[in-house]
């Protein structure tokens, strides 16, 4: 089977309980149960919700962590973990894994990664463009402000209410 990867990132802040925690585990289940490995940062915060949500329904999912951050290893639902020397190095591995990417709320990592990857679709490095989704409003602001400086950039990101509308976005761009 050829097993599609969802790369997914978001904040590391996350608690369990919290709306954007209760999501990421909602996405990872889905995703799971849809036949999808998921891959994030392998530490805690939504990486480790949707770790629990995909695992816990039986699914696959790869950690990507970073020996720079010096922790011990990756949460405890990681069935797989790729150790990286640097943050430059995990950002790119979850990059070059993904076939898709989820991008939930989070501050100034999970904004790298997005940029980092939004820039590769728009300069043409991932052709053919891979889904790049944002899930909820958060990141709304910043597509509009970017969208109004460089209009053709805002056509390589979509925007879900949540996760199952992303789950049915990725089944339809994964499936063609």
């Amino acid at each position: 089977m050829n097993e599609k990867v969802i790369t997914i990132f978001g904040t590391s802040n996350a608690k369990d309980g919290d709306k954007v925690f209760n999501l990421a585990y909602e996405l990872g289940k889905l995703c799971a149960k849809n036949g999808f490995a998921i891959a994030n940062g392998g530490y805690g915060g939504t990486m480790l919700a949707a770790a629990k949500g995909a695992k816990l329904a039986g699914g696959k999912t790869i950690g990507v962590t970073c020996s720079a951050f010096g922790r011990k290893g990756p949460n405890e639902f990681i069935t797989e973990n790729i150790i990286t020397e640097n943050l430059t190095e995990r950002v790119a591995k979850l990059v070059e894994i993904g076939d898709a990417y989820a991008v939930l709320p989070g501050g100034t990592g999970t904004l790298l990664e997005l940029a980092g990857i939004w820039e590769s679709a728009n300069k043409g490095f991932i052709n053919p463009a891979k889904p790049i989704i944002l899930i909820t409003d958060f990141w709304r602001p910043l597509v509009e402000l970017i969208g109004a400086e460089d209009p053709d950039s805002a056509g390589y990101v979509r925007i879900a209410c949540g996760a199952k509308e992303t789950v049915e976005i990725l089944k339809e761009c994964l499936s063609k």
